[in-house]
């Protein structure tokens, strides 16, 4: 009888063909969850987009149909389909059935391809319960179908065609996706992305889910400097820099192929105290940068700079404009294509190949030298905005070394309204941020002091988005919140200043604020604070919106809370749930009496949460602040730069974009507490 423990060969498990990306899809995909499923579409886009690059497709067409299945249709040359001289079975199989089988693993097919890996359309292949391929080339249009990343019709000729190219249909296998439900406005700004990015390149979306389709089309002969205009909508231009700066250059002939790039720069500075910069590689955004985003900001900081002592703007006794300064208020998009990308990861976030620092930073400081000498009227635009974001740098480090030397560590105080949990292990502690002193008492109460912090909050903060560093970090609200959280602040750019993380002196930051309009408000406001000057904490998984419930519903002794899901009316949810007791919605008359948010009902009554303050200590630990019963939101970011350009346009100083986002969005006011 074999022992128990027994390990040998038997153990050993060999996933055969595309199993492995069934058993393990997150290695190839990220998650299974809604960017996994996204991330489905911009593998077989990618390639479409690699054709585009490759000087062979002018127009792609993406359709969303009613059952979430997708087709991506593109003019290219069309995947091969002739008989493959290794494996004997025609190209186009091998391609969708191998990992790690394509065009992009030496330079003959593609100089220049997003995809590198060959794992792209062979996971999606995998990933989806139905694929259907139809390739049109050499006047003939070709088919073969696949299930789970198996073959289920071998390639066989269905018609002719005059053009070329591939079209793929896909449907997105529910035994591995969290959701099958694609996102139209995730999809509509990623493919608008990729349209700024490739010149000409004619981008279809249409979503066939509604009785009448969406479509967006998307076109751009200026490529990024369109891109770049598009990202400063909404923002102040200062008037000599109404036209963007564009920069582009590529490597000296004779240059190992391995060692070749292109480089493209369109960047405009705007009045905001923000930056933001987008780098991309191959067209795969970068979003940790990496050696062409290096090369840029060391360049752009040393012309500025040697360009101000020049021409006698900066003096002897000046210290250098720093990075940050020069960069405060910049808009840039920086795309470079290569040969042969080297990422760091799968994921492709930060791009590795050493030679680009060296070619971005040669480009830039030649370009933008010339630039600045034929424009002397831009050119002291420009250092005068960053000679004001020195001055503003200057008062900001002070207010933060203020709030430093009234921090825990120098001096042992804290902010005198919070009240501190007894210990001393930040991952075990908590800090609940909550909406006036009401509910801080009801919260210091409730709590568990040993593990639970509150602090209350007097009114509404700053809206940071509005102001510069010095005035924010002046303002007490925001100085007591630094203080408590204790791991210090960035710079509004998000990097610089103090911040450390591992000072945080609690692992779960909560914004506690009641269910009403006015709570909504003080929640985005924090929000945008802990974007601005706290991002890591929202990174690293460290912010937390708390849940309250919305209404309560005694039956005898004891009371049912309700919460809301963000997808149905509150009244429905109430609804549903006397439903789910077994008790008639309908039934009673409401209290006539004055003032009362309480309604009577036979065997029951309901009782509308207005704010936290009205519940008791123990109802509000029991439904909010309960680790084992409480309902938390953790903040995570997605998309960058939809996240960036969300808070730009709805927290900023131009009211037409908040304007026209209440009037798109007013059928979701159903969802509000007036």
């Amino acid at each position: 009888m074999a022992k128990k423990n027994e390990y040998g060969g038997n153990e050993i498990k060999i996933l055969e063909g595309l199993e492995a990306v069934r058993k393990r899809p997150g290695m190839y995909i990220g998650s299974t969850s809604s960017s996994g499923l996204h991330h489905l579409v911009w593998e077989i886009v990618d390639n479409s987009v690699d054709e585009a690059m490759a000087g062979f497709c002018t127009k792609i067409e993406v359709t969303v149909h009613p059952d979430n299945s997708i087709t991506v249709v593109d003019n290219g040359r069309g995947i091969p389909v002739d008989k493959h001289p290794v494996k004997k079975i025609p190209t186009l199989e091998v391609v969708m059935t191998i990992l790690h089988a394509g065009g992009k693993f030496d330079n003959s097919a593609y100089k220049v391809s997003g995809g590198l890996h060959g794992v792209g359309v062979s996971v999606v292949n995998a990933l989806s319960k139905k694929m259907v391929v139809q390739v049109r080339r050499d006047g003939k249009i070709y088919e073969m179908q696949f299930s789970r990343g198996k073959t289920t019709q071998k390639m066989v000729e269905v018609g002719t065609s005059k053009t070329t190219g591939t079209t793929t249909t896909f449907w997105p296998d529910e035994e591995i996706f969290e959701t099958t439900v694609y996102d139209y406005d995730i999809l509509r700004n990623r493919l608008q992305e990729t349209a700024f990015l490739n010149k000409n390149l004619k981008i279809v979306l249409r979503d066939e889910r509604e009785l009448a389709p969406r479509v967006d089309e998307f076109c751009y002969a200026g490529g990024i400097i369109d891109f770049v205009k598009f990202l400063n909508e909404g923002k102040d231009i200062p008037d000599g820099l109404k036209k963007p700066i564009y920069l582009s250059g590529a490597s000296e002939p004779g240059v190992p192929v391995d060692r070749t790039g292109e480089v493209e720069i369109a960047m405009q500075w705007n009045t905001s105290y923000s930056e933001t910069v987008m780098s991309f590689a191959n067209d795969i955004h970068t979003p940790e940068g990496g050696m062409h985003l290096e090369g840029f900001r060391t360049a752009l900081t040393s012309v500025i700079n040697d360009y101000a002592r020049r021409q006698n703007i900066l003096k002897e006794k000046d210290g250098n404009l720093t990075g940050d300064d020069v960069r405060e208020g910049l808009t840039a998009v920086i795309s470079v294509k290569l040969g042969d990308p080297q990422f760091e990861g799968q994921t492709k976030a930060k791009l590795g190949s050493s030679f680009m620092r060296t070619l971005v930073r040669k480009i830039v400081s030649e370009g933008l030298t010339d630039y600045l000498e034929e424009h002397p009227k831009q050119a002291r635009e420009i250092i005068k905005k960053a000679q004001q974001a020195s001055r503003a740098r200057n008062a900001a480090r002070k207010a933060r070394e203020a709030t430093r030397r009234k921090s825990l560590l120098e001096t042992a105080s804290l902010p005198g309204k919070l009240a501190d949990c007894s210990v001393r292990d930040a991952e075990m502690t908590e800090l609940f941020i909550v909406e006036g002193d009401s509910a801080g008492g009801s919260a210091k109460d409730g709590r568990r002091r040993d593990i639970q912090a509150i602090l209350p909050l007097r009114g509404k903060i700053l809206n940071v988005e509005r102001v510069g560093d010095h005035r924010a970090f002046s303002s007490d609200t925001i100085q007591s919140l630094i203080t408590a959280i204790g791991c210090g602040v960035t710079t509004g750019n998000g990097d610089g200043g103090d911040f450390d993380i591992t000072k945080a002196r609690y692992h779960k930051i909560i914004i506690m604020t009641d269910a009403d309009v006015d709570g909504a408000h003080i929640r985005i406001l924090l929000l945008t604070f802990f974007y601005k000057y706290m991002r890591p904490l929202i990174d690293a998984g460290y912010v937390y919106v708390a849940c309250p419930p919305i209404f309560g519903i005694k039956v005898r002794n004891k009371i049912h809370y309700v919460y809301p899901n963000g997808r149905q009316p509150e009244e429905e949810i109430l609804r549903d749930t006397i439903k789910s007791l077994g008790l008639n919605p309908d039934e009673g008359e409401d209290d006539a009496a004055a003032g009362k948010v309480t309604k009577k009902r036979r065997g029951y009554t309901v009782q509308r949460y207005k704010g936290l303050g009205e519940m008791d200590p123990k109802q509000l630990a029991s439904t909010t602040m309960d680790p084992k019963t409480r309902i938390l939101q953790r903040v995570t970011i997605e998309d960058a730069a939809v996240a960036d350009r969300a808070v730009r346009e709805l927290m900023g100083n131009q009211v037409e974009y908040r304007r026209e986002y209440i009037e798109k969005h007013a059928h979701d006011a159903r969802f509000l507490d007036a």
